[in-house]
């Protein structure tokens, strides 16, 4: 082949393999697999895989009154516990309880100032200021210890007050998951942050209880 009919035909070679890159280059990728959606349950429920329309037409739902009165009694509530852990120091040699009293300080403090940030970021006052001064509702909060029981702990001593914390403590406990349960029964805890706190107080003291009721029946024995 002569030499100006070669170098044509290599360019144009070179110019069809530009053109065929190109044309790939441009061609819209395929589309990548789905990721399901799914929908945690509320507690004691099983969660559900939607459907792709209605996680399309799924919107993050945002906080209710219910979640503003829970923040506000768990604000109540886990400040008394930090008061019954106050206790310990003085009035036990235990251990165990000291370290279980340890720990729930650190882990209630930390809480509290979790739940003090969401109600300051939503603009949402500490307590409700339209219930009288010292007041947190018409009935008493979930395993809430009477001002006569606060009294009765803080004046044992010994092995006294050791079994008496557990006894309370775990009633405490028990009546923060019934407040987590209460919150999802109201139609409160749809918000992520909201649920997500509900669902670590729900597990955290749950395993709590378990320890408390082990160190009781070692001391009741």
């Amino acid at each position: 082949m002569p030499r100006p009919v070669r170098s044509i035909a290599v360019a144009t070679a070179a110019l069809l393999a530009l053109g065929l890159t190109a044309c790939t280059a441009e061609e819209d990728p395929a589309p990548l697999p789905t990721t399901p959606v799914v929908q945690l349950g509320a507690p004691g429920e099983p969660n559900r895989t939607l459907s792709p329309e209605e996680a399309d037409a799924l919107e993050a739902p945002g906080y209710v009154e219910q979640d503003v009165a829970f923040v506000r009694d768990m604000l109540h509530h886990h400040a008394q516990a930090i008061q019954m852990t106050g206790y310990v120091d003085e009035r036990s040699d235990d251990g165990d309880i000291e370290l279980l009293a340890e720990r729930m300080d650190v882990s209630q403090t930390d809480e509290i100032r979790q739940l003090e940030r969401w109600l300051q970021e939503r603009g949402e006052p500490a307590r409700d200021q339209d219930a009288p001064h010292g007041e947190h509702g018409s009935e008493p909060m979930p395993g809430i210890l009477t001002d006569e029981e606060l009294a009765q702990l803080e004046a044992a001593r010994g092995e006294e007050f050791d079994v008496l914390f557990l006894q309370y403590m775990i009633r405490h406990h028990e009546g923060a998951i019934q407040m987590v349960a209460d919150l999802y029964a109201s139609g409160g805890g749809q918000e992520s942050d909201i649920d997500a706190f509900a669902r670590h107080v729900e597990s955290d003291q749950a395993i709590e209880i378990a320890r408390m009721r082990d160190l009781l029946a070692q001391r009741e024995g």
